[in-house]
């Protein structure tokens, strides 16, 4: 694990541990995260009638197959939310700043900023910042699902190689990307 990820996870930790008093804790994970074969969590602490704060972390450790096909990552995103009635119910706002470290290549999405994943590995670190909107459907009083979409700007660096094993080195990347930065479906437990 790299310094500035220790440093981004334990500074959110702490922050976290200083609202704790919060009524409502929600522990959720994402489905669509799951999908991609990547262990996730994200706690939520309530903070105010219309706050929280939450700490999302997915974490991807496998290669798929001969061909090389990588969704490899660490990624670290707190996110403060505000709601339009009361916490973890109906629709809310985000800002979310995220950290990830990632080994990503050989796999077909069919989405535009991602197809040339298919054919190339990128490698390396990224750190941005999204806003998101979601919303939050309670299911009984202590489960619930929630969807967000979230958008903004990311910073890559890391290095460019083509998606086979020990696949040609082609450059350095340095860049800003403006990008989907949260796309979740989540199942929520709550502890009151």
């Amino acid at each position: 694990m790299s310094k500035r990820l220790l440093i981004v996870f334990s500074m959110t930790v702490l922050c976290c541990f200083g609202v704790v008093k919060a009524q409502v804790v929600a522990l959720k994970t994402d489905v669509l995260g799951w999908a991609t074969a990547s262990f996730n969590i994200e706690p939520e602490v309530r903070i105010g009638k219309k706050a929280t704060l939450a700490l999302g972390v997915s974490y991807n450790p496998w290669t798929f197959n001969e061909a090389n096909m990588k969704w490899k990552h660490i990624f670290v995103q707190p996110e403060f939310r505000l709601w339009t009635c009361h916490a973890f119910q109906g629709h809310f706002f985000g800002i979310h700043p995220f950290y990830a470290h990632y080994n990503i290549g050989g796999v077909k999405t069919g989405i535009g900023f991602l197809q040339d994943i298919e054919k190339y590995r990128h490698q390396g670190d990224a750190f941005g910042l999204g806003v998101g909107y979601g919303y939050h459907w309670i299911i009984t009083p202590h489960f619930s699902m929630e969807a967000e979409l979230g958008v903004g700007f990311a910073y890559a660096d890391g290095i460019y190689h083509y998606a086979e094993t020990c696949g040609s080195y082609i450059s350095d990347e340095q860049r800003w990307v403006f990008m989907p930065t949260k796309l979740s479906v989540s199942f929520i437990y709550l502890i009151k």
